[in-house]
Protein backbone atom coordinates (compact mmCIF):
# COMPACT_ATOMS: atom_id res chain seq x y z
CA UNK A 1 0.00 0.00 0.00
CA UNK A 2 1.48 3.36 -1.00
CA UNK A 3 1.79 6.26 1.45
CA UNK A 4 -1.24 8.10 0.05
CA UNK A 5 -3.44 5.03 0.42
CA UNK A 6 -2.14 4.43 3.94
CA UNK A 7 -2.93 8.01 4.88
CA UNK A 8 -6.42 7.68 3.43
CA UNK A 9 -7.08 4.53 5.49
CA UNK A 10 -5.70 6.18 8.62
CA UNK A 11 -7.93 9.20 8.06
CA UNK A 12 -11.00 7.00 7.68
CA UNK A 13 -10.35 5.64 11.18
CA UNK A 14 -9.59 9.03 12.73
CA UNK A 15 -11.53 9.01 16.04
CA UNK A 16 -12.13 12.76 15.85
CA UNK A 17 -13.64 12.34 12.40
CA UNK A 18 -15.79 9.47 13.70
CA UNK A 19 -17.21 11.52 16.57
CA UNK A 20 -17.74 14.56 14.32
CA UNK A 21 -19.86 12.35 12.07
CA UNK A 22 -21.66 10.91 15.09
CA UNK A 23 -22.61 14.39 16.29
CA UNK A 24 -23.70 15.45 12.81
CA UNK A 25 -26.01 12.43 12.52
CA UNK A 26 -27.59 13.11 15.92
CA UNK A 27 -28.19 16.73 14.99
CA UNK A 28 -29.83 15.70 11.71
CA UNK A 29 -32.19 13.36 13.55
CA UNK A 30 -33.20 15.94 16.15
CA UNK A 31 -36.58 17.62 15.80
CA UNK A 32 -37.52 21.10 17.09
CA UNK A 33 -39.65 19.59 19.86
CA UNK A 34 -36.76 17.48 21.24
CA UNK A 35 -35.62 19.33 24.35
CA UNK A 36 -33.89 18.86 27.71
CA UNK A 37 -33.81 20.81 30.96
CA UNK A 38 -31.00 23.32 31.32
CA UNK A 39 -29.80 21.80 34.59
CA UNK A 40 -28.18 18.97 32.65
CA UNK A 41 -26.16 21.37 30.50
CA UNK A 42 -25.18 23.29 33.63
CA UNK A 43 -23.94 20.06 35.19
CA UNK A 44 -21.82 19.44 32.11
CA UNK A 45 -20.46 23.00 32.16
CA UNK A 46 -19.53 22.72 35.83
CA UNK A 47 -17.66 19.49 35.15
CA UNK A 48 -15.86 21.02 32.16
CA UNK A 49 -14.91 24.05 34.26
CA UNK A 50 -13.41 21.84 36.98
CA UNK A 51 -11.56 19.60 34.54
CA UNK A 52 -10.51 22.01 31.78
CA UNK A 53 -11.08 25.59 32.96
CA UNK A 54 -13.24 28.59 32.14
CA UNK A 55 -11.90 28.89 28.60
CA UNK A 56 -13.33 25.47 27.72
CA UNK A 57 -16.69 26.50 29.18
CA UNK A 58 -16.74 29.60 26.96
CA UNK A 59 -16.17 27.41 23.90
CA UNK A 60 -19.01 25.11 24.98
CA UNK A 61 -21.44 28.01 25.34
CA UNK A 62 -20.39 29.48 22.01
CA UNK A 63 -20.90 26.13 20.28
CA UNK A 64 -24.35 25.74 21.88
CA UNK A 65 -25.56 29.17 20.75
CA UNK A 66 -26.60 29.98 24.31
CA UNK A 67 -25.18 32.65 26.61
CA UNK A 68 -26.25 30.57 29.61
CA UNK A 69 -28.61 27.77 30.63
CA UNK A 70 -31.39 28.18 33.21
CA UNK A 71 -31.88 24.97 35.20
CA UNK A 72 -35.63 24.44 34.74
CA UNK A 73 -36.01 25.88 31.24
CA UNK A 74 -36.15 23.56 28.25
CA UNK A 75 -33.48 23.85 25.55
CA UNK A 76 -33.12 22.12 22.17
CA UNK A 77 -31.26 18.83 22.39
CA UNK A 78 -29.01 20.21 19.62
CA UNK A 79 -27.66 22.86 22.03
CA UNK A 80 -27.11 20.24 24.72
CA UNK A 81 -25.28 17.90 22.33
CA UNK A 82 -22.93 20.67 21.27
CA UNK A 83 -22.03 21.22 24.92
CA UNK A 84 -21.40 17.49 25.37
CA UNK A 85 -19.17 17.06 22.35
CA UNK A 86 -17.30 20.36 22.69
CA UNK A 87 -16.63 19.74 26.37
CA UNK A 88 -15.44 16.19 25.71
CA UNK A 89 -12.94 17.38 23.09
CA UNK A 90 -11.25 19.52 25.75
CA UNK A 91 -10.97 16.46 27.99
CA UNK A 92 -9.35 14.11 25.47
CA UNK A 93 -5.78 15.01 26.59
CA UNK A 94 -6.77 14.13 30.15
CA UNK A 95 -8.60 10.87 29.45
CA UNK A 96 -6.84 9.63 26.31
CA UNK A 97 -9.71 9.26 23.87
CA UNK A 98 -12.96 10.90 22.86
CA UNK A 99 -14.91 7.85 23.99
CA UNK A 100 -13.43 7.92 27.47
CA UNK A 101 -13.80 11.71 27.67
CA UNK A 102 -17.53 11.37 26.90
CA UNK A 103 -17.85 8.60 29.49
CA UNK A 104 -16.03 10.54 32.22
CA UNK A 105 -17.87 13.78 31.45
CA UNK A 106 -21.20 11.99 31.86
CA UNK A 107 -19.99 10.40 35.08
CA UNK A 108 -18.57 13.57 36.60
CA UNK A 109 -21.49 15.84 35.70
CA UNK A 110 -24.00 13.34 37.11
CA UNK A 111 -21.99 12.82 40.29
CA UNK A 112 -21.80 16.58 40.82
CA UNK A 113 -25.55 16.91 40.34
CA UNK A 114 -26.31 14.05 42.73
CA UNK A 115 -24.13 15.71 45.37
CA UNK A 116 -26.04 18.98 45.01
CA UNK A 117 -29.06 19.90 47.13
CA UNK A 118 -31.42 19.05 44.24
CA UNK A 119 -29.70 15.72 43.61
CA UNK A 120 -29.76 14.72 47.26
CA UNK A 121 -33.45 15.58 47.44
CA UNK A 122 -34.15 13.49 44.35
CA UNK A 123 -32.22 10.55 45.79
CA UNK A 124 -34.12 10.80 49.07
CA UNK A 125 -37.51 10.97 47.37
CA UNK A 126 -36.97 8.40 44.64
CA UNK A 127 -34.47 5.89 45.96
CA UNK A 128 -33.73 6.31 49.67
CA UNK A 129 -30.25 4.96 49.05
CA UNK A 130 -31.50 1.73 47.44
CA UNK A 131 -29.87 1.05 44.02
CA UNK A 132 -32.83 -1.01 42.80
CA UNK A 133 -35.35 1.68 43.71
CA UNK A 134 -33.15 4.23 41.97
CA UNK A 135 -33.00 2.28 38.71
CA UNK A 136 -36.74 1.62 38.80
CA UNK A 137 -37.36 5.36 39.23
CA UNK A 138 -35.14 6.45 36.33
CA UNK A 139 -37.72 6.18 33.51
CA UNK A 140 -40.11 8.47 35.40
CA UNK A 141 -37.32 10.90 36.29
CA UNK A 142 -36.26 11.10 32.65
CA UNK A 143 -39.82 11.73 31.48
CA UNK A 144 -39.94 14.81 33.71
CA UNK A 145 -36.72 16.23 32.22
CA UNK A 146 -36.67 15.18 28.55
CA UNK A 147 -39.22 15.42 25.76
CA UNK A 148 -37.73 12.53 23.77
CA UNK A 149 -36.86 8.88 24.17
CA UNK A 150 -38.37 5.78 25.71
CA UNK A 151 -36.83 4.15 28.77
CA UNK A 152 -37.38 0.64 30.06
CA UNK A 153 -35.80 -1.45 32.81
CA UNK A 154 -35.53 -5.24 32.61
CA UNK A 155 -34.27 -7.02 35.72
CA UNK A 156 -32.08 -10.07 35.16
CA UNK A 157 -31.49 -10.70 38.87
CA UNK A 158 -31.62 -8.97 42.27
CA UNK A 159 -28.62 -6.78 41.44
CA UNK A 160 -28.39 -6.93 37.66
CA UNK A 161 -30.46 -5.80 34.75
CA UNK A 162 -30.73 -4.10 31.42
CA UNK A 163 -31.63 -0.45 30.79
CA UNK A 164 -33.15 -0.07 27.33
CA UNK A 165 -33.29 3.27 25.53
CA UNK A 166 -34.88 4.11 22.20
CA UNK A 167 -34.58 7.44 20.44
CA UNK A 168 -32.09 8.69 22.99
CA UNK A 169 -29.75 11.42 21.71
CA UNK A 170 -27.08 11.17 24.41
CA UNK A 171 -24.00 9.28 23.09
CA UNK A 172 -23.57 5.77 24.41
CA UNK A 173 -20.32 6.36 26.39
CA UNK A 174 -21.87 9.40 28.08
CA UNK A 175 -24.87 7.41 29.20
CA UNK A 176 -22.59 4.66 30.53
CA UNK A 177 -20.98 7.32 32.71
CA UNK A 178 -24.35 8.66 33.83
CA UNK A 179 -25.63 5.24 34.91
CA UNK A 180 -22.39 4.43 36.73
CA UNK A 181 -22.45 7.72 38.62
CA UNK A 182 -26.09 7.22 39.62
CA UNK A 183 -25.34 3.78 41.04
CA UNK A 184 -22.23 5.11 42.77
CA UNK A 185 -24.34 7.62 44.70
CA UNK A 186 -26.47 4.80 46.11
CA UNK A 187 -25.15 1.94 48.23
CA UNK A 188 -24.02 -0.11 45.23
CA UNK A 189 -20.50 -1.55 45.08
CA UNK A 190 -18.49 -3.41 42.41
CA UNK A 191 -20.52 -1.63 39.74
CA UNK A 192 -20.41 -2.77 36.12
CA UNK A 193 -22.04 -0.86 33.25
CA UNK A 194 -21.66 -1.80 29.60
CA UNK A 195 -23.66 -0.28 26.76
CA UNK A 196 -24.17 -1.32 23.17
CA UNK A 197 -25.97 0.20 20.22
CA UNK A 198 -28.90 -1.87 19.03
CA UNK A 199 -31.14 -1.15 16.05
CA UNK A 200 -30.05 2.40 15.27
CA UNK A 201 -27.83 5.30 16.28
CA UNK A 202 -30.29 6.50 18.92
CA UNK A 203 -31.16 3.06 20.31
CA UNK A 204 -29.13 1.16 22.86
CA UNK A 205 -29.17 -1.06 25.89
CA UNK A 206 -26.98 -0.99 28.95
CA UNK A 207 -26.29 -4.05 31.07
CA UNK A 208 -25.58 -3.14 34.67
CA UNK A 209 -24.81 -4.97 37.88
CA UNK A 210 -23.43 -4.38 41.32
CA UNK A 211 -22.13 -6.50 44.18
Amino acid sequence: MNSNATAAVAKSYDPYDYWEQDLAQRLRLAQPEDSVRGMFANGLLDAVRDLAGDGAVSHCLEASGQSRFVDFFNYPISAHLRVVFTGARFLVPRFGSMEEALRQLGRRSTADFMNSAAGKTMMKLLARGDPKRLVDALPSAYRMSLTFGNHKVEWLGPTSGRYILTRNFIPLPSHEGVLRALLETSNARDIQVRGRQTSGLLDGEYEFSWG
